[in-house]
């Protein structure tokens, strides 16, 4: 049996840029926790971690769109070292004024510079749909990235507080500086596989987020960002509460674990059914498998109910990409996909605030209702998009 994988890395210099890619993504997850380590050690404040941390976050998810809008602009190698300077210059300044005990402003300001960091995740997908444009590779790249995006969130988090604690409490963030500038240094540098610039075209065009159908899919993945949002959350305070923190670890694995395997599966796959109709039954899957969530009652029984529910992200979202590559003009790609995954995280951030306000008051499984409903919102979504897309109903085998 031929090994779809194996056949994706047969062009010249994919090796590469995916490793490339995925050190330069590493640290997205990083930074957040990294500020949150870092302040909560030395300003012994979580509400100020939480807000620098905050910060970090919505300024990267409204910045990162603009930024992939120059990309399609001016290239990948013109524009990438610049925004990258500036959300280094954002961590250094975030270092110093934590070393320094300097004034809370400065410390959101140095937020708000580290959130000009890009989306490496786009960059690395705009450079596989220049290889396998219209071919059934592009379903087995997107399905490869959402994996590595999975794995970078599973390996960033860890390794930054590890650093934080074990070395010294900046370790985390000096990290994650050096690796951004690394693995972007290493990914402009590979000119082969970058893709085109059409600059007219570019220049002409609105934002793509201007586009009816791309809004729905970016609040598709906001309302999807929402659970992951809340499970991790919810998950921490749930081990909490029955007296078994460190099993939180073992319940948010089991979350990636299950969308790893099944974005890996659907990568090997040569499905026949259109797009539109995978979006909803993605939307209503995920929607269902929020119920049990509100049911369980043991570790074992959350590790269980998150597993299933991580089985049905990953196909969702590489189902998302697939659409917005079909939507969207081939020059305004970067930031297509990165309206998406801008939605994705900042869907996060505001599914760990709400649900973190609801364990506060009425305890951990309380905190699972902001999943629930947004479950609902993920069908809803997916139900209107299967009604709107029908039109772009182009095989998964031919189109992703």
């Amino acid at each position: 049996m031929v090994n779809p994988y194996r056949e994706l890395f047969a062009a010249h210099g994919t090796r590469g840029f995916a490793l490339a890619g995925l050190l330069a993504r590493i640290p997205l997850p990083m930074t957040g926790i990294g500020i949150i380590t870092l302040l909560s050690q030395l300003r012994g404040s979580f509400a100020l971690a939480g807000a620098v941390s905050a910060t970090f976050v919505l300024t990267y998810a409204l910045l990162s769109p603009q930024i992939s809008r120059l990309v399609d602009r001016h290239g990948q190698r013109r524009v990438l070292p610049a925004a990258t300077a500036i959300s280094v210059i954002g961590l250094l300044l975030l270092l110093a004024s934590s070393w320094r005990l300097a004034p809370d402003w400065t410390l959101f300001f140095g937020a708000m510079l580290a959130g000009f960091m890009p989306s490496m995740s786009a960059m690395v997908r705009a450079r596989w749909t220049t290889l396998y444009r219209g071919q059934p590779r592009l379903q087995t790249a997107y399905s490869l990235e959402t994996v590595l995006d999975e794995v970078t969130f599973i390996a960033g988090p860890p390794l930054s507080l590890g650093l934080s604690v074990a070395v010294f409490p900046q370790a985390g963030l000096v990290a994650a500086a050096l690796l951004l500038i690394l693995g972007v240094l290493a990914l402009v540098l590979q000119h082969g596989t970058e893709p085109p610039v059409e600059a007219k075209g570019a220049r002409a065009e609105a934002s793509v987020i201007r586009l009816a159908n791309v809004q729905l899919l970016a609040l598709l993945m906001l309302a999807m960002g929402v659970i992951v949002g809340t499970v991790d959350i919810v998950s921490v305070a749930f081990a909490e509460q029955l007296g078994q923190p460190a099993a939180a670890s073992l319940v948010l694995a089991a979350y990636a674990a299950g969308s790893c395997v099944s974005g890996l599966l659907l990568g090997a796959l040569k499905l026949q059914t259109p797009l539109h109709r995978l979006l909803l039954m993605g939307g209503v899957a995920t929607a269902a498998t929020t119920l049990p969530l509100l049911l369980v009652n043991s570790v074992p029984a959350l590790v269980g109910a998150v597993l299933v529910a991580g089985l049905f992200f990953a196909p969702t979202l590489i189902v998302a990409m697939s659409l917005v590559e079909r939507l969207v003009p081939s020059h305004q790609l970067n930031e297509g996909m990165t309206w998406l995954l801008a939605g994705l995280n900042v869907g996060v951030a505001l599914g760990a605030v709400a649900s973190g306000r609801l364990v506060d008051d009425g305890g951990a499984r309380a905190g699972f209702a902001v999943a629930l409903y947004a479950g609902v919102v993920v069908m809803l979504v997916a139900l209107r998009g299967h009604q709107r897309l029908q039109g772009h109903g182009s095989l998964v085998s031919s189109a992703a």
